[in-house]
């Protein structure tokens, strides 16, 4: 994206934000906030997120059970 485009948007973004209510603005801000915010992924042992990685890849290739197939079978350990 090209300089002018890029000093329009942020005009327009900037009227937008001095009609918003106070609602929107608060929304917005915590969009901002969040991506300030450190992700958790980053903070997870390196052994980890490996491990996750190749949980969801084994539900990739078809490897697991669904939710649904798993509380049908184990139902009883969930009930009181």
């Amino acid at each position: 994206m090209n300089s002018v485009a890029t000093k329009e948007m942020r005009k327009e973004v900037k009227r937008y934000v001095d009609k918003a209510d106070d609602k929107m603005v608060k929304m917005l801000y915590a969009m901002i906030e969040v991506e300030q915010e450190d992700d958790w992924w980053d903070h997870l042992p390196k052994k980890v997120q490996a491990e996750i990685d190749e949980a969801i890849a084994e539900l990739d290739n078809g490897k697991g059970m669904s939710h649904e197939t798993v509380m049908k079978k184990y139902s009883k350990w969930f009930t009181r």
